[in-house]
């Protein structure tokens, strides 16, 4: 009886401090106490101090914190800086490989990763090695044209090349209920993509400017980095449809087919170097008990987030606002 009695008003304590904010307490260390550090997932054959570096970039590419249920909170562009700002000050670091799980983002979140891999070159000059694994899309792909070779598997699925922007409006469920709504604007493009309006032809043609514009951009970079492919290809390539890994190659999008072990061969290489120890970027206290031991795109395992009030879901979350994505996203 006591300790229920002792359990009720420790939680009456919590929720007092808590207040009307969302309930979240960390397990462990967050990943500001956490360090990047590195971990040999496989030896060189002989002896040497020169190694290849794994950097992951999984999950949606945005420019903000990611938390779920049992997750950390983590940038990943914050985090993508941080790793290759490591690999450049190591001179042990010959080569890395950018390791990529993603079906793209937000379009500055993919820009500026794609900067940061581009100004890590130029300022290191260390070659850097893109490996696509399941799925490399959309802003996926814009970062891989940062690197300067593609590996991808034969299975994985890239491509998608192109912007969207997903606008919705309740306003003709409003008028059905009797509801009105009345935005007050200090102009008539103010409340453009608001759900409460519908949007006019003009405001659309906005819409549609901004969209070419950053389309523009990204066949550029893919013009620019990707020389290998056709110019009758082009219109093909980059008109939002995805290939295989096998298709990418003989399309020119991707340098070769295979694996980690033939990225890891190609790095070296690229590096000028015959033997090298294969390492992997990832927070103190992750698991790194082999290659394939990536951290999760949030976090890991030491220091678990637990938000109680909101779980975020990344892929909803952004298309259902007006955001502008370089994005695949398949399904409903």
């Amino acid at each position: 009886m006591i300790k229920h009695m002792l359990c009720a008003a420790w939680f009456s304590v919590l929720m007092a401090l808590v207040g009307c904010g969302p309930l979240t307490f960390t397990v462990g260390n967050s990943p500001a106490g956490r360090k990047i550090t590195t971990s040999v997932v496989q030896e060189a054959d002989g002896w040497t101090r020169d190694r290849v570096a794994i950097i992951d970039v999984t999950g949606m590419i945005t420019n903000r914190s990611r938390s779920g249920l049992l997750s950390e909170i983590e940038n990943p562009v914050g985090l993508l800086h941080e790793k290759l700002e490591d690999a450049r000050r190591d001179a042990h670091i010959k080569a890395v490989i950018i390791r990529l799980n993603t079906p793209g983002g937000t379009v500055t979140a993919s820009d500026a990763m794609y900067r940061e891999v581009m100004r890590f070159k130029q300022k290191s000059q260390k070659p850097v090695v893109g490996l696509m694994m399941d799925v490399a899309a959309s802003g996926g792909y814009y970062l891989a044209c940062a690197t300067d070779e593609i590996v991808a598997y034969p299975t994985t699925i890239t491509g998608s090349i192109g912007v969207i922007v997903q606008t919705f409006s309740v306003k003709p469920m409003l008028n059905r209920w009797g509801v009105k709504t009345d935005a007050i604007v200090s102009g008539p493009n103010k409340d453009a993509g608001s759900p409460l309006s519908e949007m006019s032809p003009e405001q659309r043609a906005i819409f549609q400017g901004l969209v070419d514009q950053f389309y523009a951009n990204f066949v550029e970079v893919v013009k620019t980095n990707r020389p290998g492919i056709e110019a009758a290809s082009i219109k093909t390539v980059t008109d939002g449809r995805v290939f295989t890994g096998t298709e990418a190659k003989t399309l020119g999008l991707v340098d070769q087919t295979g694996d980690l072990y033939d990225a890891f061969e190609t790095a070296k290489q690229r590096a000028g170097i015959d033997d090298a120890q294969l390492v992997l970027y990832h927070r103190e206290g992750d698991f790194a008990g082999s290659a394939y031991a990536q951290a999760p795109a949030v976090g890991g395992s030491a220091g678990t987030q637990i938000n109680l009030a909101q779980i975020n879901m990344d892929v909803q979350a952004m298309s259902s606002t007006d955001v502008f994505l370089y994005l695949w996203q398949p399904g409903p």
